[in-house]
């Protein structure tokens, strides 16, 4: 998987540790422990990506793509960069990755593949156009893989977060989280771990019929 080191990537990294799994983390940024096996690896740099992938012990049987960054502007003042490297990151990060394993998962007859997307790339959002134009490319990206991968065995499906209470975001302004709050169904925001959940649902053989679809994690922000 990738983007494991910290946040809902390290949540769903230990889900699936401790479901059994042998999960090796393709990252920048190294974790502060040794729970799986690392790789320093930059998703939007193809070659890197298929060095990494060539050097598994195996072909994967579950990807999870969660590598994601922000670069918060809005349109009319976000630079060039700004809006080139989420893209690079967010969407181009996850072809690289499934171009890479798709194939291969393919040929042994099974896979499992979760894109970790965002309500935003469903909804929009005000000073986000470049991550919510990633994660929506990210939406695209599933279905049409849902389909290329699927009579080879391998499902590909989508979890959309919103609001998530990691570490990170609990740094936040105060007003931040309370609009988040004012926009949620659910009295609690959602935890990194109900999204490492719904993860494992779908790399599980009780989501073996479900393929192209896009879970909402939100609490009901977005409904």
């Amino acid at each position: 998987m990738t983007g494991a080191a910290r946040g809902i990537g390290e949540s769903i990294a230990d889900a699936l540790a401790a479901a059994g799994a042998s999960v090796y983390a393709f990252d920048i940024e190294a974790p502060g422990h040794s729970r799986f096996h690392y790789r320093q690896v930059d998703a939007s740099d193809s070659a890197a990506v298929e060095a990494a992938v060539a050097a598994l012990p195996g072909t994967p049987t579950l990807l999870v793509n969660n590598a994601g960054i922000t670069r918060d502007r809005t349109l009319a003042k976000m630079s060039d960069a700004e809006w080139s490297s989420v893209l690079s990151v967010n969407l181009t990060g996850a072809f690289h990755l499934i171009r890479a394993i798709g194939p291969r998962m393919a040929a042994q007859g099974f896979g499992r593949i979760v894109n970790i997307t965002s309500i935003n790339g469903l909804r929009g959002k005000f000073g986000q156009g470049n991550y919510a134009a990633s994660k929506a490319g990210l939406i695209g990206l599933t279905k049409t893989a849902a389909r290329e991968f699927g009579r080879a065995g391998v499902t590909v499906n989508a979890v959309a977060p919103g609001m998530v209470m990691t570490a990170m975001a609990r740094n936040l302004p105060a007003e931040v989280i309370a609009q988040a709050g004012r926009e949620a169904a659910l009295a609690a925001l959602t935890e990194p771990d109900d999204v490492a959940q719904a993860v494992l649902f779908l790399l599980s053989d009780g989501a073996r019929a479900i393929t192209g679809e896009v879970l909402r994690v939100d609490a009901g922000q977005y409904i």
